[in-house]
């Protein structure tokens, strides 16, 4: 028998916004907004255990729900994480399109849950969004087999998502909730220059701007990961050469190229931490895979802010100028460390 899938991402339908009105005037909602998703962990510990759903899944969920909330989105439901549409929180066939009772709620198999016994199963109420949250998760992994990827499509039918929820679960399994550390680029004891060159004009290859900025270095001179993050890319590209992506849990993606080669072992799909050794600086690109010498050596070092509709570099400037000023702690590829004072 065909089950229908209704969970939605909150739209901007008059409905929905709507259906929101009673949230924007509880006190609760704003509690909600505010909140750090640290502060939400007990939350997804509890109901994970409670249900059988890894923690790490649930925050995962919340946080690429959270990142892709356009401002419409976060005026409809402007509390932390991924919410549900009005109908599967009461249920299909409820006429009370917004029914908070918890036995009217269950009456119409809706998803909405009351977690501490005060008869009411408010979407804005934390504690009832994640419990809820994890009730359906525990129901679709039931009904199909335990396929955690399959229920997470089924909750964003969108491949992009998947790969990213997935991968930030792992970066929280691996790193915690609250891994934002960051470091420079480049292993400092080298020498380096920055040059500042984003929005420069670029020519080879058809007329474009510089979405990065340079740093001027010795080749061989260690590259390193400046965030915790997921290696979403590595290979050739015939403007920066070899060349590695990685992304982080805010779903900030950092770009690194013109590499002379990679560092032992590091594979698409890896975790790597702040400071550790992604490869080494050369001067690759401008040609089919291999073509090097057409430059100086250096980093092209780039960041990319994507909303989920739209992706676009800014200016790294900011970011590597804070970033000089912080100690490093290098990590090679067996994950031993030395620490580095140099500014």
């Amino acid at each position: 028998m065909h089950r229908q899938r209704s969970v939605w991402f909150v739209m901007t339908t008059t409905a929905i916004l709507c259906g929101f009105a009673l949230a924007a005037r509880s006190p609760s909602v704003a509690a909600g907004s505010t909140m750090t998703q640290a502060a939400l962990q007990p939350l997804y510990e509890a109901y994970g255990d409670k249900y059988h759903v890894p923690w790490t899944l649930l925050a995962a969920i919340d946080r690429y729900a959270e990142l892709e909330k356009t401002k419409a989105d976060k005026e409809q439901a402007p509390y932390y994480g991924f919410a549900f549409h009005p109908s599967t929180w009461s249920g299909i066939g409820n006429p009370e399109a917004f029914d908070v009772s918890p036995a009217s709620i269950a009456m119409f198999s809706g998803i909405g849950r009351d977690s501490n016994g005060d008869q009411l199963a408010l979407p804005w109420d934390q504690a009832d969004r994640i419990q809820s949250l994890a009730y359906w998760l525990h129901e679709e992994t039931r009904l199909d087999d335990g396929d955690e990827e399959l229920a997470v499509w089924n909750l964003f039918q969108d491949p992009m998502a998947m790969d990213r929820v997935f991968a930030y679960s792992e970066i929280f399994e691996h790193f915690g909730l609250s891994a934002n550390a960051h470091c420079f680029p480049l292993d400092k004891r080298y020498n380096y220059t920055v040059k500042h060159s984003f929005g420069a004009a670029r020519s080879w290859g058809g007329r474009r701007s510089h979405e990065g900025v340079d740093i001027f270095a010795d080749y061989g001179t260690p590259v390193l990961a400046c965030s915790y993050g997921f290696v979403e890319l590595k290979g050739w590209n015939r403007f920066g050469g070899w060349r590695v992506g990685i992304r982080d849990a805010n779903n900030l993606y950092y770009y690194y190229a013109h590499l002379s080669s990679f560092s032992q072992g590091l594979e698409q799909g890896d975790l790597v931490r702040p400071g550790q050794v992604i490869g080494y600086v050369g001067s690759t690109g401008y040609g089919p895979p291999g073509t090097s010498g057409k430059f100086p050596p250096h980093l092209h070092f780039g960041i990319y802010k994507d909303t989920g509709t739209h992706e676009w570099a800014f200016n790294p400037s900011g970011y590597l100028l804070q970033w000089q000023r912080q100690k490093q702690v290098i990590w090679n590829h067996e994950q031993s460390s030395t620490e580095s004072n140099n500014s």
